[in-house]
């Protein structure tokens, strides 16, 4: 399977990662991380968050063009805690908390030099055929000339470390591992230009619709109206800060003059665009998402965007558990986003009460206050 491909067991302690066998089918089984590299950072795995792809092949066993025909480990939005780095790495060190972006492009084609690395077509990303994801213990961000696979599981992944943004202090593992998702909707409005004379319009009300709500607000935009066609999803939104909900039918009409960013168009569908040029509708495409986890970390550090109340649900890494979050995600109703704690439940949502409470102890024992960030 490459570098980084076997589930055979190892001499060491074993990591253990969720690897999708089948249609509904997920196993607990090992993995073995590929050789670090100079440039690379391993990760123990401590928050990752189930996304629609995952949902998608778990149930069809491909997301638009993107096929699974082997065995491959599941999940792309992540955070953790770095167990090694490599000889040449200077900006990280064991026991930083950090956010992995989870692609890997060349950075030789035209569009990685023109900074559309997002293009790359020989872009590697986790749980994207034939590429494995981040559900596992640990992951390791292989080398950028070997990127072939990540992990996702309670266990550890490789990975470069250019591509491991450390955590502020105020930011936990969880919202760390939302940095994914939000990244995409930031992407979007940055995209669509989005700022203060923006009137936002978001159809959709699901993960990658709230998230990308919030990101229209921190940009500025003064009104945001969100349409949807259940009416939770739309009280959520509510709740979160947009100016109207609309309940909706599949029959929607654009006005003139307007922007439309298309994101997380995954499917085959037809898409009828006569009379746009009468409107002087713009469309503009949207594929994952560029140069976001400094920004995204700057919003959730600073406030001006909060994703904690979009996690309802959360799991540990048993099997069970396993099988059930997906369950969990692929049901919808009032599941916006699943995520699984890896090791750490509390600890891993909230920074300050867990900051507090060593602060506390190390009083009591009358030692000098230290920092932790592990666990």
């Amino acid at each position: 399977m490459g570098k980084g491909g076997s589930h055979g067991e190892g001499e060491k302690e074993q990591n253990m990662a969720a690897w999708l066998m089948g249609i509904n089918t997920l196993k607990i089984q090992p993995f073995e991380l590929p050789p670090l590299g100079p440039h690379d950072v391993r990760v123990r795995m401590k928050a990752v968050g189930i996304c629609g792809s995952d949902v998608h092949y778990l149930k069809t066993l491909r997301c638009a063009d993107f096929v699974v025909k082997e065995p491959m480990v599941i999940g792309h939005e992540c955070a953790g805690i770095i167990e090694e780095v490599g000889s040449q790495v200077k900006s990280l060190l064991p026991g930083d908390r950090v956010a992995l972006e989870p692609g890997i492009s060349c950075w030789r084609c035209n569009l990685c030099k023109d900074g559309r690395y997002n293009l790359c077509p020989e872009m590697k990303f986790f749980a994207t055929p034939p590429v494995h994801g981040s559900l596992a213990n640990q992951v390791t961000d292989s080398s950028l000339m070997f990127p072939k696979y990540l992990i996702m599981s309670p266990g550890q992944v490789v990975h470069p470390a250019d591509l491991c943004f450390k955590l502020p202090e105020n930011v936990s593992l969880e919202e760390g591992a939302m940095c994914e998702p939000l990244s995409v909707g930031l992407h979007a409005c940055r995209r669509a230009s989005t700022g203060p004379e923006t009137t936002a319009l978001i159809m959709g009300a699901g993960p990658i619709g709230l998230v990308t709500m919030l990101a229209a607000r921190a940009f500025g935009a003064p009104r945001i109206v969100i349409v949807d066609v259940h009416d939770y999803r739309l009280s959520v939104a509510k709740q979160l800060g947009a100016d109207n909900i609309v309940k909706v039918s599949t029959n929607m009409q654009i006005g003139k003059g307007a922007k439309v960013p298309l994101l997380n168009i995954l499917c085959h569908r037809k898409c009828s665009i006569h009379g746009n040029f009468q409107l002087e509708v713009d469309i503009v495409g949207v594929f994952r998402y560029k140069n976001t986890w400094p920004l995204c970390l700057e919003f959730l550090s600073s406030g001006k965007i909060d994703v904690k109340p979009l996690i309802t649900h959360r799991f540990g890494f048993s099997q069970e558990e396993v099988e059930e979050a997906f369950e969990t995600s692929a049901r919808g109703g009032n599941a916006i986003k699943v995520m699984f704690n890896l090791g750490g439940g509390k600890s891993l949502q909230e920074p300050k009460a867990r900051e507090a409470t060593i602060q506390q102890a190390s009083k009591a024992l009358k030692l000098k206050p230290l920092r932790c960030c592990a666990l």
